[in-house]
Order: structure tokens, then sequence, then C-alpha cells
């Protein structure tokens, strides 16, 4: 893991939500071995305080504070807890989300409701809740884990997809309105599939047994541009050249592009394990699955993507090609 120093004379606070597993767990790790000072927040309270002692032994001061983000008040409980913590908050990274896959009508609408809840009003909580405080301040790094999700529409995950739409728009709108406030910065992170527990944790109604695709990545990589950001904040960043390809392939090709993840997905469904339908982690915590990674992929290996990521620059440029003939 990369690390960049901090010295004892600019310790930061930086929030983390859905610190618990995966992706959140990652970033609260490169930020303690950062020697910032930490307040990680989750449902799952058991778990946050095994990840408070593993970045306590990397140097960092840490406060956990138990966050269903989806429920704005709890929200404004935390943004409390961590401004008392030491003085302000300096970094928030809106990171909690969850993951429903099913086609739209099968799927419970409560289910598909939380989604939206958590992944896109979580989001927005976060941001009314923290932003007096950076207002206050004269600054403040607000940071959000959107995913490739926010450009290429996941099918069988309409309520998912819903959300990390809504969160560009959000994020649009919340960075033209702030244009005045030079120091306080609203930063999007893109990346591609993570190699997370996220999928083991999943509300599942299409009757098969889910996986990620072929080309997942090491949620270390995350977390180290995202650390990156808070140092030298920027409008965006596409993390990962799976991403980007994808970014790019929905702008110029939106409509073969989405039959394509169409098909895919209707393909491995066809062939998968055939098991029951479950909530997951929609409406409460796990038992599960708190790792940084899911096992579903190579973690430190990022060359191994570089077949996958050939053939679909391949697919790219072959439907460019045909567009342009026709």
């Amino acid at each position: 893991m990369e690390q960049h120093k901090n010295t004892a004379h600019n310790t930061r606070t930086i929030v983390v939500t859905g610190a618990s597993s995966g992706a959140g767990r990652a970033i609260a790790l490169a930020f303690a071995a950062n020697h910032d000072r930490l307040v990680i927040s989750s449902r799952n309270l058991v778990a946050l305080e095994e990840l408070a002692s593993e970045c306590e032994s990397l140097g960092a001061e840490v406060k956990c504070v138990a966050c269903d983000t989806s429920d704005y008040h709890q929200v404004i409980n935390l943004a409390a807890q961590a401004a008392d913590f030491r003085d302000g908050i300096d970094v928030w990274v809106n990171n909690a989300g969850v993951l429903a896959m099913g086609s739209f009508d099968e799927t419970p609408m409560e289910v598909s409701e939380q989604v939206i809840r958590t992944n896109l009003l979580g989001y927005m909580h976060s941001a009314h809740a923290v932003m007096p405080y950076f207002k206050n301040q004269g600054h403040g790094i607000l940071i959000n884990n959107i995913s490739i999700g926010g450009f290429l529409p996941v099918p069988f995950g309409a309520g998912y997809s819903a959300a990390k739409f809504g969160l560009r728009g959000f994020s649009a709108s919340l960075k033209s309105e702030l244009r005045a406030y030079k120091n306080i910065h609203i930063c999007d992170a893109f990346p591609g599939f993570l190699d997370t527990p996220g999928m083991q944790h999943a509300a599942n109604y299409t009757g098969k047994a889910l996986k990620p695709g072929p080309l997942v990545y090491d949620p270390n990589r995350l977390a180290n541009e995202i650390l990156k950001l808070s140092l030298n904040p920027r409008p965006e960043k596409m993390i990962g050249s799976f991403s980007t390809l994808m970014r790019l392939s929905r702008a110029l090709l939106p409509t073969l592009t989405t039959t394509i993840a169409g098909s895919l997905i209707r393909s491995y469904l066809t062939h998968a394990k055939t098991i029951g339908p479950t909530n997951g982690n929609i409406f409460s915590p796990v038992a599960y699955g708190n790792s940084v990674h899911g096992g579903w992929g190579m973690p430190g290996k990022p060359k191994a993507h570089r077949k996958y990521i050939a053939i679909a620059a391949g697919l790219l440029l072959s439907a460019l090609l045909i567009k342009r003939k026709w």
C-alpha cells in the first residue's frame, strides 16, 4: 500500500462511511497508514471496532460511530461526533452502499427504495450534514465513491443504477453551487469493478448465484487514489483503464454498450448455479464478509487485467469503425 505521510502538525480528521468491509475498509486503512485521524462508521459496530484496532496499529487515532447513512438523523450525529473528536472535519468520504440484483418487477419495491436511500440519499445526507462545518471553517473535501456504475447502467440493477446516475447529477449541482468557496472541494471517484465482499452481501432476486465479471480491481488501488484526492483534490477521477474505457464506450456507443452488457449478464444467469432469493444486507448488516477483498480477483496484479482491457478496446474500436462505415 502506498503511503503519503503526514507530519505531526497537519494531522487531519477523516470521516469514512461504510468502513466495515470492502472499499471502505481499504480506504480507512490507507488514511491510517498516512497517520490521519479517523472517524469510521457503518451499521456494524463489531466490525468497526476490529478495523479500529488495525488502524491504531498503523499509528492512527480512531473513533467508531455506528451509523446507517439512509437515516439523516444518524448522519447528523455522525458529523457532530466527528467535529467534536478533534476540532472540525477535514475530509468526508462517502462510501456506504448496497446492491440489489434482479428483474425490476421481481425485486420488492421496498428493496429498491432502500438501495436508493442508502446509495443516493445517504450521500446527500452526508453532504448536507458536513457542509455547514466546511463553510464555517472555510475548507473541506467531500469525496464521493460513485463507481463506473455512474456512467454504465447495470441490467437487473435498476435501483442501483438510478442511485449512481443520480449521484452524478447531485454532485455536479453541488460543485456549481459551491464555486465561490475556493477551499471546499467535491471530488468524485469512478472505479471499475472491485474485488470486495459486496457481491456476497447483495440482495439477490435473480434466482442464480452472483459473481462479478472477470475484470476486478484491488480495492487498495481505489483507496490509494482516494487518499491522493484528499491531498490534491480534483473534480473527478476515473480509476482503472476499464472504467475509462467503459465511460468512453457508453458515451460514443450507448445502445451497443448497454446491449452487450445486458447480453453478458443474461448469458451468465442462464448458466449460474440456482439459489433462493435473499435480502442480503439491504436492511441490516450481515455477520460475514468484513474483509477488504471478496476473493474474486487477483489483488496486486493489475497486469492480469490487460487481456480483458485489450479485448474490450478491440471491440470498441471495431464498433467505432462499423459505425463510421455506416
